[in-house]
């Protein structure tokens, strides 16, 4: 399956979103992982949250490619 980013064309009626494909079970728990994060940057106090964002993206990556 291929990741389809939002498109901001949200639709909520349905199962699957007719803007990115995705179904909302997918939708909500990619949100819960974006605030699962934001909180962790900000209880931490990063003044730099870009460079956590691209360090933990580069040891995700690496963790997926090593499956």
């Amino acid at each position: 399956m291929k990741f389809t980013p939002c498109q901001d064309l949200c639709s909520k009626d349905s199962a699957i979103c007719s803007g990115c494909g995705r179904t909302q079970a997918e939708i909500a728990a990619t949100k819960q992982i974006v605030k699962t994060t934001v909180d962790f940057i900000q209880q931490q106090g990063y003044d730099n949250p870009e460079d956590f964002v691209a360090a933990i993206s580069k040891s995700i990556l690496k963790k997926v490619h090593l499956s």
